[in-house]
C-alpha cells in the first residue's frame, strides 16, 4: 500500500511564530510592540541573516529594537507573546548593525536553527529578496513605499498595492511498478551529485500537468494516468528567490530515458540497495537535508 501521508518536519516549513497578519496595519499595536523590552529584531542583508556562529549551535542574532530603526518588517508573535521584526540592511552596513556576527544563507544555516528561528529566517529572507527585486510599480513605473509593516508596497502615483510573490514549482521522485526510483544530475552540478526532478508551473497549468510535462521534457519518462499515479506529499518555501516547492512521488511504466541535454547531464534508475551501495562508495551524493528533494528520496528509501 502506498504511503500517502504528508512529509513532516520539512526544515524550511517549520515555525511556531504566529504571523499575526491582522497587526500589520495596526499602528497603535505596532508602536507599543516596538517599545516593549521583550521585542526582538533579527538582521537580514542580501538574502543572508546574521547569526552568532556557523554550524551546529547556530542561533539568529536577536537584538532589542535599535533606536534609529526606520526600516523594520513585522514577522509575528511567538506563543510567549514576544514580537519579532527583521531589519533590512545594506551589504556595507552589516558590521555596523550586527558587529561580530556571521552572515549565512538558508542553505548553509537553515538546518541548524530551531523551529522558531528557522521560520523567522525563511520569512525574512523571502521578504528581503522580494524587496530587492521590486523597485518600481510594474504598471506605471512609479515609486513604491512600504506599507502593511513590510508585507506590501504601495505605488505613490496610482496607489496600487503590490504583494510578495511565490512561484509554484513541482519537484518529483519518479518510481516504477517494481519500485525503482529515478535520480538525475543537472548539467551545472558536480559529478556524483544526484537529486529529484523539478520545474516551474507555467501560466494556466495545474501542478500535476506541470509535473508530467517537466518529467517528460527532462527525461522522456511518461507518468502513468491512473488516479493514484501522482501522490502529493507536501510543500516547502524555497526563497531563492521566491519559489514554493510542491513535492510528489509519481509512478510510471516508462523506463527508457531521453535526456534533455540542456538541463540533465545524466539520470539513472536505482533500487534501494543500489542507491545505498552507491552512497556508501561515495559515487552518489544526495541533496542537503534542508531540501524537500532529500526528504522525497528518504521517504522512498525508508519504505
Amino acid at each position: 500500500m502506498r504511503d500517502t501521508r504528508l512529509l513532516q518536519g520539512l526544515l524550511l516549513s517549520r515555525s511556531d511564530v504566529d504571523r499575526a497578519a491582522h497587526r500589520r496595519a495596526d499602528a497603535d499595536w505596532l508602536a507599543l510592540a516596538l517599545q516593549a523590552d521583550t521585542t526582538c529584531v533579527m538582521w537580514v542583508s542580501g538574502g543572508d541573516a546574521a547569526v552568532t556562529t556557523a554550524g551546529p549551535g547556530m542561533r539568529l542574532v536577536l537584538s532589542p529594537v535599535p533606536a534609529d530603526a526606520d526600516d523594520l518588517t513585522f514577522l509575528g508573535v511567538d506563543p510567549d507573546g514576544t514580537a519579532y521584526f527583521c531589519a533590512h540592511v545594506g551589504l556595507d552596513a552589516r558590521e555596523a548593525m550586527a558587529p561580530g556576527a556571521s552572515w549565512v544563507t538558508l542553505r548553509d544555516g537553515g538546518e541548524y536553527l530551531d523551529d522558531r528561528e528557522a521560520g523567522l529566517m525563511v520569512s525574512a529572507v523571502a521578504l528581503d529578496n522580494w524587496r530587492a527585486a521590486t523597485r518600481r510599480c510594474g504598471e506605471c513605473g512609479g515609486e513604491l513605499a512600504m506599507v502593511q509593516s513590510g508585507w506590501a508596497m504601495r505605488c505613490e502615483a496610482d496607489e496600487r498595492e503590490l504583494f510578495p510573490r511565490s512561484d509554484p514549482a513541482v519537484i518529483v521522485l519518479p518510481r516504477t511498478r517494481d519500485d525503482r526510483a529515478l535520480l538525475g544530475r543537472h548539467v551545472n552540478w558536480p559529478e556524483g551529485r544526484m537529486s529529484t526532478f523539478a520545474g516551474f508551473v507555467e501560466a494556466g497549468e495545474s501542478a500535476e500537468a506541470a509535473l508530467r510535462r517537466e518529467l517528460e521534457e527532462e527525461t522522456g519518462v511518461v507518468v502513468g494516468s491512473a488516479e493514484d499515479d501522482v501522490v502529493y506529499l507536501g510543500s516547502q518555501p524555497w526563497p531563492f528567490p521566491w519559489s514554493l516547492m510542491l513535492g510528489y512521488h509519481a509512478w510510471t511504466d516508462s523506463t527508457d530515458l531521453s535526456l534533455g541535454e540542456d538541463e540533465i547531464a545524466e539520470a539513472r534508475w536505482f533500487t534501494r540497495q543500489e542507491l545505498r551501495d552507491a552512497m556508501d562508495a561515495g559515487e552518489v551524493r544526495l541533496p542537503p537535508p534542508i531540501s524537500i528533494s532529500r526528504r522525497l528520496i528518504e521517504r522512498w528509501l525508508a519504505e
